[in-house]
């Protein structure tokens, strides 16, 4: 990083409400995002019964609590490395999250720095599978890897999309850019791919092969006590930023009529997190060969039939 772009993000930093209020308001958005998809995602998992959603707050209790076990010439380094980086970039997704209309970390590529930390998670769960020195966990570690080459490409053209419909890889800009209409309606393709990449990038759902119980949890096989505690946190965190960032990229910001900017922003996010839940959540889980050859042949070139689209109506001036 240059001298400039440097001395760009400490001013933005500084700018944001102050440092510290700034840094513990994204930390607390993660904690509640990450308790509201668990809670969420227990309720649907378990048929709707409403009392599962306190079950996500048992599990981490029983975790915090166990004791951790072990294996035969594990590489504690990096098993632990990959262990702690999953909560940590989770969060660091949100820096670039619009909060109160503004980010905590305000540069010029906030959308790079998003699929930044997507692509650091991508390494950190491959140390998970690595570091246990287990055939299972590896055999989870390299199917998240293959998993991850055919979902990269579309969620970053998705990515991309919303930053050409607004001119800029800025959040807020693109958040302003959609005053007149929410760029869903012209999207809708990139939305509904970047809600599923984000989905196999923390391996949830249809796209949980990495932790598949063919593999005895494959890359969580191994986890346990506070480290399957921070990495269950981390996956649940990352869904909800998601989520939030969705609603940022593609639904108004906080756009609506009567109430005030957050509580809007809150229900949308609320609203994506009860939609990825209730329709992936049933869903069978995808092989990952399946999932790749769909990707290539599929997801890809629908993505960039997206991209150019949103091209020609940027051309036209639709967006204007």
């Amino acid at each position: 990083m240059t001298d400039s772009a440097m001395n760009e993000v400490e001013l933005s930093l500084a700018a944001a409400w102050g440092l510290v209020p700034a840094v513990l308001a994204v930390g607390v958005a993660a904690l509640v995002l990450g308790a509201v998809f668990a809670a969420v995602d227990g309720v649907v998992l378990s048929g709707g019964r409403v009392r599962s959603a306190v079950e996500p707050l048992r599990s981490a209790v029983r975790w915090m609590v166990q004791q951790r076990r072990t294996t035969l010439s594990p590489d504690r380094l990096l098993w632990r490395a990959g262990v702690v980086a999953v909560p940590v970039l989770a969060v660091l997704s949100l820096a670039v999250v619009p909060i109160g209309g503004r980010t905590l970390l305000s540069t010029s590529a906030e959308l790079v720095w998003f699929n930044a930390m997507e692509a650091l998670l991508w390494a950190a769960v491959w140390l998970i599978g690595w570091g246990p020195n287990s055939v299972h966990a590896l055999v989870g570690a390299y199917r998240f890897l293959a998993q991850g080459l055919a979902y990269e490409l579309p969620l970053m053209f998705a990515l991309i999309t919303a930053g050409l419909g607004a001119s800029s890889l800025r959040t807020t800009d693109i958040v302003a850019a959609q005053e007149n209409l929410w760029f869903v309606v012209t999207m809708p393709v990139a939305f509904v791919v970047f809600l599923a990449s984000a989905a196999a990038f923390a391996f949830w759902g249809p796209f949980a092969a990495p932790a598949g119980a063919d593999t005895a949890s494959g890359v969580l096989s191994e986890l346990s006590g506070v480290d399957r505690l921070l990495v269950e946190a981390g996956r649940a965190v990352f869904l909800g930023a998601t989520a939030a960032m969705s609603v940022a990229l593609f639904l108004g910001g906080g756009a609506g009529p009567w109430l005030p900017e957050p509580v809007w922003y809150l229900l949308k996010t609320l609203l994506v997190i009860v939609a990825i839940t209730f329709i992936g959540r049933p869903m069978p889980v995808v092989r990952p060969d399946r999932f790749v050859e769909f990707a290539w042949m599929v997801l890809v070139p629908a993505t960039l039939l997206q991209t150019l689209v949103v091209g020609l109506l940027v051309l036209s001036g639709f967006y204007q």
